[in-house]
């Protein structure tokens, strides 16, 4: 692998391009600036997954010799971007660039897809993201999609207010299914503080943010042999590393993910935060079915009221909604019946989940299924109930 073999022409202290670069360019040469910092076994691993690309690492302040480079990965700060967007006009049938940011900014990763750029990735950039990122940019839109299409069902996944355990409950349903041989994936959209990785110990899984600016590409790459593998099977679509607005996600990614997900998988699991948004009613109004989850006390129920409401508001009230409730004891129903809530919410619960409180502890701090621990067949029992309502219809179907 090559290093110091000219200068990147959009690094920081990079000087403006010559656009007229004679130089023949090789449809295989990558170039990879050296202000990325990436270590050399992740270049080495890059090698191996595009044996046909010959990638270089390229340092600043020698001469120009970038016109052979088929492909730039470069990184910019939000305040370079005017300029870096200023040269991505001029390219014109130049290289194709991959910017990556300095961290995640909405406005300027439309400026400068608008401008030019191949693909728009955020630090910390990691391998899965530049690979994905790569074999799109590779692709250009000309991979075949032979073979007739299949279309997998879309279930989300609300809460009742915070920590009522919704994402534990789903992906140990979503578990249960994938380990039955189905192509199950479980999308943590909760952007601010989605645990999903944690819970089934996959903490470099590829995650929401780099999606996001390959989001209206994601059919043109094989997006589901960059999700991470549970060892039930289990793909998983993780939550950002760190806090993000949730504006980070518009009607737009929501429309390429899922139509991706419905190609790859027989289920998808979206696990929605708390909180509503432009983007999260776009996709409950494109899901097949529609998870609620509360607990048994007066403040959850209410709770739960407020988001049937809401569905109704939103003309959302024909789909299939599912309701769980979710860890409950004998002793919460001696203060609150689980009948006297259901005549509260005028509907009964479609699933009641026991308190097992440290069973669901356990396999979440170990990251495994509830069927690799002792003593789980009761609270196991439940939780397959949930993955038969989850995934009949989509099982059903795909058969």
């Amino acid at each position: 692998m090559e290093s110091n073999v000219g200068e990147f022409p959009w690094g920081r202290r990079a000087a403006q391009p010559d656009m007229t670069a004679t130089s023949v360019r090789d449809e295989t040469a990558v170039a990879v600036s050296a202000d990325l910092g990436l270590r050399p076994e992740q270049l080495h691993s890059l090698s191996a997954l595009f044996p046909t690309a010959d990638f270089s690492v390229v340092s600043e302040g020698q001469p120009a010799a970038s016109g052979r480079f088929a492909v730039l990965i470069s990184r910019v700060s939000a305040e370079e971007a005017p300029q870096a967007a200023a040269r991505l006009r001029a390219l014109e049938d130049g290289p194709r660039v991959i910017v990556v940011l300095d961290g995640p900014n909405l406005a300027v990763t439309r400026m400068l897809m608008t401008n030019g750029a191949a693909d728009v990735l955020y630090e910390p950039i990691s391998e899965a993201a530049l690979a994905l990122s790569l074999e799109r940019v590779f692709a250009s839109g000309a991979r075949a999609t032979g073979g007739p299409s299949r279309s997998g069902e879309v279930v989300a996944l609300l809460k009742a207010g915070g920590g009522v355990g919704a994402t534990s409950l789903g992906v140990q349903a979503a578990a249960v299914l994938s380990a039955r041989g189905e192509r199950v994936c479980f999308a943590d959209l909760d952007v601010q503080w989605g645990m999903a990785a944690l819970y089934l110990d996959l903490a470099d899984a590829l995650n929401v943010t780099d999606c996001v600016s390959a989001s209206a590409h994601l059919a043109e790459t094989n997006f589901a042999a960059r999700l991470a593998t549970h060892r039930s099977g289990l793909r998983l679509l993780a939550a950002p590393h760190d806090v993000a607005p949730l504006e980070l996600l518009h009607d737009r990614h929501v429309d390429s993910l899922l139509r991706t997900l419905r190609q790859e998988m027989s289920l998808t699991v979206v696990d929605l935060p708390s909180d509503w948004a432009a983007w999260t009613n776009h996709l409950l109004h494109m899901a097949d079915r529609i998870v609620v989850v509360t607990r048994l006390t007066v403040g959850n129920v209410q709770l739960l009221k407020r988001q049937l409401r809401m569905l109704t508001n939103q003309q959302l009230d024909a789909k299939p909604v599912t309701l769980v409730c979710n860890a409950v004891s004998q002793e919460q129903q001696q203060s609150l019946p689980i009948k006297a809530a259901e005549r509260a919410l005028g509907r009964e619960f479609d699933v009641v989940i026991p308190d097992e409180a440290r069973l669901m502890r356990d396999a979440n701090n170990q990251g495994v299924e509830l069927g690799a621990l002792p003593r789980a067949a009761k609270l196991l029992k439940s939780v397959t109930a949930l993955a038969d309502a989850l995934g009949a219809n989509a099982m059903t179907a795909r058969r």
